[in-house]
C-alpha cells in the first residue's frame, strides 16, 4: 500500500464516496487509489465547481465532501469552492497535489505557497508527510466535521503519494460536538421568552446542521413563537406550519422588517451572521441568541441574553418547561404571510420571474431539491419560495458566489438520487457554470436545469438604477432572446415563454432520462420593486 492508497482508505472510513477535481499528473497516484478502492472520481469542468459539489456533499450525507486539484492554478480555481465551505460551514476536505518534496519553494512551473493561499479559508491548511499521514487525516476529518464544521486542505506532495507504507488505516475519530449550555442560561432564555408577549424567532444557518431537526418544530411550537428563517434555513421546518412568516432579508426585506420590528423579543436559534448581520434588521428590538457560539452583534443590538453551546441540547431543555401563553392569534401570522407573499408578485401581463419561480415551485414535488444561484433571483427565490423540509433548499448565502448553482444540483442528485432535483439559475450564472451541463450529462443525471433568461446581470442593474447611475457593464445580450441551440454538448435544450410550458417542461425534464437544459425567457421588471425594496 501506498500513502495515496492510505488516504483513500481513510476517507473511505469516514464515509466518503466520491470526490470532484480535475486531474493533472500530480493528481494521477491519488485517482488510481480512489479507482482501486471504488471511491468515484467525478471529472468537473472546473475546479470551482468541485468545491461546490464538495461543500455540498458534506452538507448532504455528513460525510466531509472531498474534492482534489493540481498544484497553481488548479488550487486557485479551488480556492472558490473552498471560501464557501469555509462561510458556509460545510465539512471538506481537500487535497492539493503537489511537486515533488524536494522541489517546493524553489522558482518552478506553477508553484505557490499553497499553504498561504488557504490559510484565510479553511480552518487548517497541513503538508503530508510520510509516516504522518494517518494522524494527520485522521484529524483534519474530525476537525471539518467538528462545530463550526468547515473545510480542511492538505498538500499531498507526489513522492508522497507514491511512497510506500506501513501505516495502519486509522480509526474513524467522531467530531468534537459542542459543550452542553449551562441550566442557568437555558433557564433564563426560557423566562425571557415567557415574558414577551410578540416574540418571534429567526432560524440561521447552524440550526441547519442539527441532527434532529425535529427540536426545532417542538420548541417553536411549545411557545408558540412565529418563525422566519434566514435564506440558508429554510425549510428547517416547513414553511406550511401556520407559525411560519417566511424568509428575512431577500426580496420585498421591508415588509420583512416592519413586522420583525413589531415584536417585542427576537429569539436566534441557531443564527450565524455569516448571512446577515443582526443590526441590518432587528431595530430595537430585544435579542436572545441560542446558537453554537457566542453572538457576534454591533454595538447598537440590544442583546439582553445568550445560550452558548449545543443547540438539541438547549431546544430540548426549553421545551421541557412549561411555557406560557403569548399574545400571537393565529390570524396575525396568517395576514403577515399574505401581505408578504403578494408583495412579492407584482401585477403584470408578461411573463415574470416570480411566475416562472412559482411555475418551478408547482412543478417539484414537496419532497424535491431545488439548488440555484447568486444573483437577483437568489432574492426572489429565498423569500417566494416555499421550503417543506431540511436539506431541500440549497444555496450559498455566506460566501454568496456565482457559479455555485449547477455543481450544487449535480452533487445533490448524486448524493440524494432518490429524490427530484431541480438547477434554477440566472443566464449570467449559466453563462459561467455551462461547461458542467457535460458533467451532468456524462454522469447520466435527470436534472432539469432552469435557465432565467431577462439578458442582464440584474442584480447589479438593480443597484445601479438605485443608485441613479447609468446602466453600464451589466448587460448581457443586445438583441432578443431567439430560440435556444438545440443541444447544448449533447442536452437537449428548449425555449419556454409562459408560466404554463415552464412548468410542462419542468414536469417532462423530471421523466427525462439525463438532464434537460429549459431556458425561460422572463421580464424581471419587477425585481427593481422587490429585490432591494
Amino acid at each position: 500500500m501506498n500513502n495515496a492508497d492510505l488516504i483513500v482508505a481513510t476517507l473511505r472510513g469516514a464515509g466518503v464516496t466520491r470526490g470532484f477535481g480535475i486531474p493533472s499528473g500530480n493528481v494521477l497516484p491519488l485517482m488510481e487509489a480512489m479507482r482501486k478502492s471504488g471511491v468515484d472520481f467525478v471529472l468537473t469542468a472546473h475546479e470551482g465547481s468541485a468545491g461546490f459539489a464538495a461543500d455540498v456533499t458534506g452538507r448532504l450525507t455528513g460525510a466531509p465532501g472531498f474534492c482534489i486539484a493540481t498544484l497553481g492554478p488548479g488550487a486557485t480555481n479551488l480556492a472558490t469552492g473552498i471560501g464557501c465551505a469555509y462561510l458556509d460551514r460545510s465539512p471538506l476536505i481537500a487535497i492539493t497535489c503537489n511537486l515533488n518534496t524536494d522541489q517546493l519553494g524553489r522558482r518552478i512551473q506553477m508553484w505557490i505557497d499553497h499553504h498561504a493561499l488557504f490559510k484565510p479559508i479553511a480552518k487548517a491548511t497541513v503538508r503530508l508527510r510520510r509516516g504522518e499521514i494517518g494522524a494527520t487525516l485522521a484529524g483534519a476529518i474530525k476537525l471539518a466535521l467538528s462545530e463550526p464544521q468547515g473545510p480542511v486542505h492538505l498538500d499531498l506532495p507526489e513522492d508522497v503519494a507514491l511512497a510506500e507504507t506501513n501505516e495502519p488505516v486509522p480509526a474513524f475519530a467522531p467530531p468534537s460536538l459542542p459543550a452542553r449550555a449551562a441550566d442557568a442560561a437555558v433557564e433564563r432564555a426560557a423566562e425571557l421568552i415567557d415574558a414577551a408577549q410578540r416574540p418571534i424567532a429567526i432560524i440561521g444557518a447552524s440550526a441547519m446542521r442539527m441532527a434532529n431537526p425535529a427540536l426545532l418544530r417542538r420548541a417553536i411550537e411549545h411557545f408558540h413563537l412565529p418563525f422566519a428563517t434566514t435564506t440558508m434555513a429554510k425549510g428547517m421546518v416547513d414553511e406550511d406550519h401556520p407559525l411560519a412568516l417566511g424568509c428575512i432579508e431577500r426580496a420585498c426585506r421591508q415588509v420583512q422588517r416592519r413586522a420583525l420590528r413589531s415584536a417585542d423579543l427576537i429569539v436566534g436559534l441557531g443564527y450565524d451572521t455569516v448571512e446577515v448581520e443582526y443590526e441590518a434588521w432587528i431595530g430595537d428590538v430585544p435579542l436572545v441568541q441560542i446558537d453554537i457560539e457566542p453572538a457576534d452583534v454591533a454595538p447598537s443590538v440590544k442583546l439582553v441574553h445568550q445560550v452558548v453551546g449545543d443547540i438539541a441540547s438547549s431546544l430540548a431543555r426549553l421545551a421541557a418547561r412549561q411555557a406560557t401563553p403569548n399574545a400571537w392569534l393565529p390570524d396575525d401570522v396568517a395576514a403577515q404571510r399574505k401581505a408578504f407573499q403578494s408583495a412579492l408578485r407584482p401585477a403584470s401581463e408578461a411573463f415574470t420571474a416570480h411566475a416562472a419561480i412559482d411555475a418551478v415551485r408547482r412543478a417539484l414535488p414537496g419532497d424535491g431539491v431545488l439548488a440555484f444561484d447568486v444573483g437577483a433571483h437568489t432574492h426572489q427565490i429565498a423569500s417566494q419560495w416555499t421550503a417543506h423540509a431540511p436539506k431541500t433548499f440549497l444555496i450559498t448565502n455566506g460566501w454568496s458566489a456565482m457559479g455555485f448553482g449547477l455543481p450544487a444540483a449535480i452533487a445533490a442528485k448524486l448524493a440524494r438520487p432518490e429524490l427530484p432535483v431541480i438547477c434554477l439559475i440566472g443566464d449570467g450564472c449559466f453563462q459561467m457554470t455551462c461547461g458542467e451541463v457535460a458533467t451532468a450529462k456524462r454522469l447520466g443525471l435527470t436534472l432539469p436545469i432552469v435557465v432565467l433568461d431577462d439578458r442582464w446581470l440584474a442584480l447589479i442593474k438593480v443597484k445601479q438604477i438605485r443608485r441613479r447611475l447609468p446602466l453600464y457593464g451589466t448587460e448581457l445580450q443586445q438583441e432578443e432572446y431567439r430560440e435556444p441551440p438545440a443541444h447544448y454538448f449533447g442536452v437537449p435544450a428548449h425555449g419556454v415563454r409562459s408560466a404554463e410550458a415552464l412548468e410542462d417542461a419542468v414536469k417532462q425534464a423530471l421523466a427525462a432520462e439525463g438532464p434537460t437544459v429549459i431556458e425561460a425567457v422572463v421580464d424581471s421588471g419587477h425585481y427593481v420593486e422587490t429585490v432591494y425594496d
